[in-house]
């Protein structure tokens, strides 16, 4: 399936970083932990989330609606925080997987496993065409972002003080020890990496698929709602530049869709995108597996492709092999004058 050289860097820093994890913890439930230094760290991680799944991946990564500048900075000191990669590199990845998915270009690969694609891909080097592929995949949009290409240019001065120094130093002032902040931090941050990762391997393991039976995207109520509404994966598969990533508004499982409603309201997010009813109908009944309320069983049996095949899919908003046909059937909500 490709290489399996491993990478001992990585793996030593995740060694000391679960380590802190695992102390921290243990410390938060048996009470040792400051409940405010709980709470802050909570009240950080939330925000992060927002800077990953608002930020990174539903405006950068597929382009499923627009923001202006005070979004856009607010967006990328919280996606900064969340010690990812850069915007860019984030960017590139999850294009690639999408546009090459479970293959060997795909960076997560699910065929190699489900600890591949949770955490084994970063453990070591990247299969050669994961590399060859991202230097094909389309990042002009982002190239064209001076926010983006600045935090990328500068993101390993401008990462510590968002991720680290800022909330580690903050809980000192009122008299939290480094120790324990820097332990609290160090369980935060693993955290969102975990919430993150379940969409790349449960998602793709566990769940029905209502909208692609051949796809390994799965829908998952659970990854949902660790991951701010990113585990309707199968939906989001077939349909990217939703801004919803899911044909439902349910807030209590998608926090970000109502974050992003609240930023089109304040005039701060433009140019919504989501998927009108009909072509979401036939899309079930065309290749659906059946669970999908509509579907009846009606659905049609569809002949998987083959394995490992470098399928050409959709991206997001701004993918060349997205047609003009398939756009007419976009519905844009809080369109911008032009």
């Amino acid at each position: 399936m490709g290489v399996k050289k491993f990478s001992w860097t990585n793996i030593i820093v995740f060694i000391i970083l679960h380590w802190a994890f695992i102390v921290g913890s243990i410390e938060t439930f048996t009470f040792r932990m400051n409940l405010p230094l709980y709470l802050f760290n909570l009240f950080y991680g939330f925000f992060i989330g927002f800077g990953i799944t608002a930020g990174t991946h539903r405006l950068w990564a597929h382009g499923a609606y627009k923001a202006n500048l005070p979004l856009r900075l607010f967006l990328t000191f919280w996606q900064t925080a969340a010690f990812q990669k850069s915007i860019y590199k984030w960017v590139r990845d999850h294009r690639l997987h999408h546009k090459f998915t479970d293959t060997n270009a795909d960076p997560h690969n699910s065929l190699r496993g489900f600890f591949f694609s949770h955490i084994g891909w970063l453990l070591c080097e990247k299969h050669p065409d994961v590399i060859k592929f991202g230097k094909k995949i389309d990042l002009s949009d982002l190239e064209r972002d001076p926010i983006v290409m600045f935090q990328h240019k500068y993101y390993y001065m401008l990462m510590p003080f968002c991720c680290w120094i800022i909330p580690i130093y903050i809980p000192t002032l009122w008299g939290i020890s480094i120790y324990d902040s820097t332990i609290m931090c160090c369980v935060r941050y693993v955290s969102i990496l975990h919430f993150t990762w379940l969409v790349n391997s449960y998602a793709h393991f566990w769940g029905n698929k209502p909208y692609d039976k051949n796809l390994t995207s799965t829908e998952s109520y659970t990854v949902s709602m660790l991951a701010f509404g990113e585990g309707w994966h199968n939906y989001h598969h077939v349909f990217p530049y939703d801004y919803k990533t899911s044909e439902h508004g349910k807030y209590w499982c998608n926090y970000t869709t109502g974050f992003l409603e609240f930023c089109a309201k304040i005039g701060w997010a433009t140019d919504l995108k989501t998927v009108s009813p009909e072509v979401i109908c036939k899309r079930v009944l065309r290749t659906g597996d059946g669970s999908h309320p509509f579907a009846k069983n009606q659905f049609n049996q569809m002949t998987s492709e083959e394995e490992n095949k470098y399928e050409e899919f959709v991206w997001g908003w701004q993918d060349k092999l997205l047609t003009k046909e398939e756009r007419k059937y976009v519905t844009v909500i809080n369109k911008t004058l032009t």
